[in-house]
């Protein structure tokens, strides 16, 4: 059943748009009602993600104007034909591309229904469905000695994960001493710089490289035991190489953290918030810095410089 269609003036949205390197604008544009299988979202809210990083600081490809985002929250305004239990009033999220938006039409079928008594920055879903699959694919043991190389806001997410879990050590690696402190604090056993791990070279029988970057990458190979499991969840644009030698002499499962599959993404997006629902994780307050759809350029740049106590950043679009 569709609902009754909104004026057209309440369709005008803005939106910020990629103009040029590290330059964005907002501008409006009317977006069209949602068609069977989809709904109308208001967006309240999105988190900055760093895998955008290289694309804002380069620039639109051959100067196509681009909109970026893919962590958004928001309320149901409008549902089209054919939708099941989603209704208008709901709060909700799921990966939506361009999301830095006022207003997105998303399929129904990949929007999550917000857990009651969650607030919306808890409700962001994607980078949290993205670690909870990461953790799903590692098989990790009851007692399992496990490492998390990187501590930025996917790393502590995951150790808050880990921390609930039957696990014995849980070991958190960075170079930044507020990200350790943090590490810390979301649950870590310890909390140390890699160029302290030369001892614990094959001692883990779990580790996540959640750094993105090519040292992490070997830290991790290095700091995996003989049979255990590497699980890649960093995001690695451009071309990195591995210590394959090891990897095969060493029998280990390396399991690739990353989703792509919109659907298996979306029910680990809700298997996540019902988690944090549960109170079992303190999702929220990974949210640091907040900034107005006006000041993302700004956004951007703190992601990159990184601040102290620089976790993630929240790009407000209508507070609710």
């Amino acid at each position: 059943m569709t609902t009754p269609a909104l004026h057209r003036e309440d369709r005008v949205a803005r939106h910020s748009v990629l103009v040029g390197p590290a330059t964005s604008q907002l501008k409006e544009t009317e977006v069209d009602p949602p068609g069977p299988g989809e709904v109308l979202i208001q967006v309240i809210a999105n988190g900055l993600c760093a895998s955008e990083l290289p694309t804002w600081t380069r620039g639109p490809v051959e100067g196509v104007p681009r909109t970026l985002g893919h962590e958004p929250v928001g309320r149901v305004l409008e549902v089209g034909g054919g939708v099941g239990p989603i209704a208008i009033g709901n709060l909700v999220t799921g990966r939506w591309t361009a999301s830095f938006t006022e207003l997105i039409v998303v399929p129904a079928e990949y929007a999550v229904v917000v857990p009651p008594g969650l607030g919306y920055e808890a409700g962001i879903g994607e980078p949290l469905g993205c670690v909870v699959e990461a953790l799903r694919r590692a098989r990790v043991d009851t007692g399992d000695r496990v490492a998390v190389v990187g501590a930025g806001f996917m790393g502590l997410c995951l150790l808050q994960l880990l921390a609930t879990s039957p696990i014995g050590e849980l070991v958190a690696i960075d170079v930044r001493a507020d990200a350790k402190c943090a590490a810390l604090a979301y649950g870590a056993s310890s909390a140390r710089d890699p160029e302290d791990m030369d001892q614990m070279t094959d001692a883990f029988d779990v580790v996540f490289e959640v750094s993105g970057t090519q040292g992490g990458l070997d830290l991790a190979t290095a700091l995996t035991r003989s049979g255990g499991t590497l699980d890649i969840v960093g995001y690695h644009q451009g071309t990195r190489t591995v210590d394959l030698q090891a990897w095969n002499w060493k029998a280990l499962d390396v399991v690739n953290g990353h989703v792509r599959d919109q659907r298996q993404l979306t029910d680990s997006i809700r298997r996540g918030l019902d988690i944090a629902a549960g109170g079992r994780i303190d999702y929220a307050s990974l949210f640091t810095h907040r900034y107005p759809l006006s000041d993302i350029d700004q956004a951007y740049a703190d992601l990159r410089a990184k601040p102290d106590g620089f976790v993630k950043a929240l790009i407000v679009m209508n507070e609710q």
